[in-house]
């Protein structure tokens, strides 16, 4: 069975993380199949909008882990210069039309950033945001540098992002991550009802609406979302992010005295 279900209904095309036993963790042929999913909604008038959803137990533990060793294992020449993470970001960031997220248990590195790119965010009252990139010696992406600070305020935002350590649904509604926090065996359904209802709206409106409301960054968002990429991929090879991979495997506190 596929990771990524793709369902559209009354309007709207709804992508469901599907892998459960793996905590949701997304790899290549995750990102790609999203980004396909993405990329054929986007002129096709039968979708209006997109909810991306979850478990109600778990929304994303975030990239996969392998995937991560396996890229950092490549020489820098051998490493394409827009992963499919990369791709899949950029897509996100770009799609003109709205994207509902339904968020339920934890919601870790890009199960959190990728929620910058979305309109409406329903959180599960269980949900757990974590952005946890230093923490593995490696750097923001999504451009969550610049996102993050805009949204939160810097200090909150320095929180999030130089500590790593989960913030729950209330403090995400707090800061306006989220718009809703409700139980989480309801979660989807409400989403799914509020993509309903952007998707019985004029698609004309609320495609120009979404546009003037992103103007002012969207040329910004795709150039930070590059900045981090090369960061990031000069990190993923650095002696730190290569200690926190070894300890996650080995099941060791990260040792980062001498790096």
């Amino acid at each position: 069975m596929s990771e990524i279900l793709v369902h559209t209904e009354a309007g709207v095309m709804t992508l469901t993380f599907n892998r459960v036993d793996r905590k949701n963790s997304i790899n290549v042929a995750m990102y790609d199949a999203m980004t396909d999913a993405l990329t054929q909604a986007a002129p096709d008038a039968a979708v209006r909008a997109v909810l991306i959803q979850g478990d109600p137990t778990v929304f994303s533990a975030g990239n996969d882990i392998g995937d991560f060793m396996a890229a950092a294992a490549k020489p820098p020449e051998a490493t394409e210069a827009e992963s499919p993470a990369i791709r899949f970001l950029r897509a996100i960031a770009a799609f003109p039309k709205p994207i509902v997220a339904s968020v339920c248990g934890p919601a870790v590195g890009i199960g959190t950033t990728l929620l910058f790119h979305c309109d409406l965010v329903i959180a599960g009252d269980n949900a757990a945001f974590s952005m946890p990139f230093v923490n593995l010696g490696l750097v923001p992406e999504a451009a969550s540098s610049m996102l993050a600070p805009q949204m939160f305020g810097y200090h909150r935002a320095a929180e999030a992002l130089l500590l790593g350590e989960p913030f729950m649904a209330e403090a995400a509604l707090e800061v306006g991550l989220v718009n809703r926090v409700v139980p989480p065996t309801e979660a989807n359904s409400i989403a799914q009802a509020q993509a309903r209802k952007l998707a019985a709206k004029p698609l004309s409106a609320l495609v120009a609406t979404k546009r003037l409301l992103k103007m002012s960054q969207q040329a910004a968002v795709q150039e930070r979302i590059g900045v981090e990429a090369e960061s990031f991929a000069h990190s993923m090879r650095a002696p730190a992010a290569k200690e926190a991979f070894s300890a996650f495997m080995e099941k060791r506190k990260p040792d980062f005295s001498k790096v």
